[in-house]
């Protein structure tokens, strides 16, 4: 359990030391990141939001009598089936047309931020041209088109309409063909197009954008902006919302919306009305016709006959009859009716066609009776007849249209308006401190995106463990980070800093603390080795092996034991230049046999401590090593010095390492933190391996404590301890 902790709790401490490593390139991010969300604040449009309400009730309204005349005023309107008239070409286009929405006419502004310096401009009079830029529409520029015709191969093609002096104008395409000239007021036609352009206030040679859109695309463009919602379940209230950058005109077009859904819903519940009342007034001539032919053949047979007066048996079988007559005729109109909307296999069809059948059987019965009656009574019995059911079926249609009349007159729809489009007064969508805010949150998941593929693609060592862990060796020191050194190396590099070496100016410095332990791992390290010499080496140049050879020197120096550094990188080496010594007369010079050890052993400044520096640079170095004169200075200076501290070339650049290795007693690999892959490494101790030169540890430089502390908490402290 403790272990599974301390792993948890490295793997956190990794995440910090992690962003801590990389929190200016967070931070510069997250900069960029918000300076981006202030420049969307600033260019990006306002959208305003108008909204309405309305009502569809589920039965259509009528007042006591008339309620029977319902079937013919439509049948109960369902809300789903609004909702998608609502939306419907029917409606929308209607509005377009109304409002003119197929046409655009707006400012040309610069690109990006001519548009927000517009919106900014508060002036009654156009603004200036800024910068000299007079094409653009810089605030306060307004155009009001009222007519466009184009042909159709121009619709929802971009125009340019220019404006000149005097209230002229101009139009042309993309590809500044002159298509239309006109003055404002006037209607302009030319080469098929036409244009009334009722206002324009702008400077002279401003651009407008101009369109004619296609009814199809002028409707798409509003239903993506409108949408309409059913407020609360099965509730029969509607609400209709559209944006839009102009809050003026999204009131007026979802006014608009509004009124037009009422009206066509008035008009689709009068319509069957209409059509039944049209029927009703090209009948009603005839059956008064057919109504005065029939009393005037019943009054001139009486009058022929004399007075005829029907017996009470007659009269009860007319009565009889013109019901039968009234009947059938009443159910014929209902199976006209039914007719109009199912086929005559219905049910409902059928009934109606049974009752007239027994209808039928009836007349038949009666018929049979009549039959039996005198000439002159089944004369009478016959013309009285025909005018009875005349004048029943006269009257009741006469009485039908004039409901009809009344009803239509009343019409009020299922649907009405509840609430006006409202625009609101503030901008819908985020508010700016909103955007900024999110700006800041993205700015720092791309930086932590950032981080991880750049960490992805470092496959460096960073750890000292690592090192232990995959190539079975110690590392004897981790050297700290050390900013002393930073300065120090820059004002060398300057001129400024000539002689002064880390380990004097700054002893206390976590660094040289490191080197004093590597000082006594490295005196148990060379009890069982036959030379009393240690060889300093890396895998490639940079990695800081000469700043550890010359501070390991002056540490070693301040234990009353004489050291002597020797620098055998005879292709750069520059140690002479931090003891402010001269490069002659050096490794080259006394294995050429030019100088002898007395000429080479150069003493510094720092007590017990000498130099050999590299001479001059000679052009066949690594014969110049494998010299026997070489191996016997390095035996000559092992019998004067207690510790010889060789500086060598890193060995996968040359051999240099591994020929002098052989006549070290004890050879150190110095790694960068976050320098070298895990296998650079291991080939450089294969390298020297080959050469039969036994690598006994590393040497880890420029650890970053910092990191460290964040990453094992407690456990950084080991590297940074001051006697402060």
């Amino acid at each position: 359990m403790q272990l599974e902790e301390e792993e948890e709790g490295i793997s956190i401490g990794e995440i910090i030391a992690t962003v801590m490593e990389y929190r200016w390139l967070i931070a510069s991010i997250t900069l960029v990141a918000l300076v981006l969300g202030l420049a969307f604040v600033f260019v990006s449009k306002p959208i305003y939001r108008a909204d309405g309400l309305l009502q569809v009730e589920e039965k259509g309204s009528g007042v006591g009598s008339l309620k029977a005349l319902q079937p013919l005023l439509g049948d109960d309107t369902t809300v789903s089936a609004e909702l998608e008239i609502l939306s419907s070409r029917m409606v929308l286009g209607r509005v377009v047309e109304k409002l003119k929405l197929d046409i655009i006419a707006v400012p040309k502004t610069f690109p990006l931020i001519g548009g927000a310096i517009a919106r900014r401009h508060d002036g009654a009079e156009p603004a200036g041209a800024f910068l000299g830029l007079s094409r653009y529409a810089w605030g306060g520029e307004a155009i009001q088109v009222d007519s466009l015709e184009v042909p159709r191969a121009y619709q929802d093609q971009p125009l340019l309409l220019i404006a000149g002096e005097n209230g002229a104008f101009s139009i042309i395409d993309d590809d500044d063909q002159k298509l239309l000239e006109g003055i404002v007021g006037t209607r302009a036609t030319a080469n098929g197009f036409s244009a009334f352009v009722a206002q324009i206030k702008a400077r002279p040679g401003t651009r407008f954008r101009l369109m004619k859109r296609s009814m199809e695309s002028a409707i798409d463009g509003l239903r993506k902006q409108y949408s309409v919602k059913e407020r609360g379940k099965k509730s029969g209230i509607l609400e209709l919302s559209l944006l839009g950058d102009n809050s003026g005109q999204i009131g007026a077009v979802l006014d608009e919306i509004q009124n037009t859904y009422v009206r066509q819903n008035v008009e689709r519940r009068s319509a069957e009305a209409e059509k039944t009342l049209k029927f009703l007034d090209a009948q009603l001539p005839t059956l008064k016709s057919q109504l005065d032919t029939a009393e005037g053949a019943y009054n001139n047979y009486r009058q022929s006959r004399g007075s005829l007066d029907l017996s009470l048996e007659t009269q009860g079988v007319l009565k009889s009859v013109v019901e039968i007559e009234d009947a059938a005729l009443k159910l014929k109109q209902e199976r006209e009716e039914l007719r109009q909307r199912f086929t005559a296999e219905h049910p409902a069809i059928q009934a109606v066609d049974n009752k007239l059948a027994r209808l039928n059987d009836r007349r038949k019965q009666f018929e049979g009776e009549v039959s039996k009656l005198p000439d002159t009574q089944q004369t009478v019995l016959r013309l009285a007849r025909d005018v009875e059911v005349s004048t029943k079926l006269y009257t009741e249609l006469l009485n039908t249209a004039q409901q009809l009349k009344v009803s239509k007159a009343g019409t009020v729809g299922d649907v009405r308006i509840i609430d006006a489009a409202a625009v609101a007064r503030t901008p819908v969508g985020l508010k700016p401190l909103a955007i900024l805010a999110i700006s800041i949150v993205l700015g720092v998941l791309v930086s932590l995106v950032v981080i991880w593929v750049l960490r992805a693609m470092r496959v460096v060592v960073e750890d000292p463990e690592t090192i232990e862990a995959k190539l079975g060796l110690p590392v004897y020191a981790t050297v700290p980070h050390s900013k002393a050194e930073i300065a120090l190396n820059r004002r060398l590099k300057s001129g400024d800093g000539v002689g002064e070496l880390l380990a004097i100016s700054h002893p206390e410095d976590d660094a040289i603390e490191s080197l004093r332990s590597l000082r006594t791992t490295l005196h148990f390290a060379l009890l069982d080795a036959d030379r009393n010499s240690i060889l300093v080496t890396g895998p490639s140049p940079g990695l800081g092996k000469s700043f550890i050879s010359k501070n390991l020197g002056v540490v070693l120096a301040q234990t009353d034991k004489r050291i002597v550094i020797v620098d055998t990188d005879l292709r750069r080496g520059h140690i002479n230049k931090e003891f402010g010594l001269p490069r002659e007369i050096g490794v080259s010079e006394y294995v050429a046999g030019h100088a002898s050890l007395t000429d080479i052993v150069k003493p510094t400044s720092i007590p017990n401590l000498c130099v050999v520096t590299t001479g001059r640079i000679p052009p066949n170095p690594s014969e110049l090593l494998m010299h026997k004169r070489f191996e016997t200075m390095l035996s000559e200076l092992g019998r004067l010095f207690d510790t010889l501290i060789i500086d060598a070339p890193p060995i996968l650049a040359v051999s240099d390492a591994a020929i002098i290795g052989r006549h070290a007693g004890a050879t150190l690999i110095v790694a960068r933190a976050g320098k070298h892959p895990i296998r650079e490494l291991d080939q450089a101790v294969k390298r020297l391996n080959q050469s039969g030169v036994v690598v006994k540890g590393f040497v880890f430089n420029d650890l970053d404590t910092d990191r460290q502390r964040y990453r094992y908490g407690y456990k950084g402290y080991v590297y940074n301890y001051s006697y402060k």
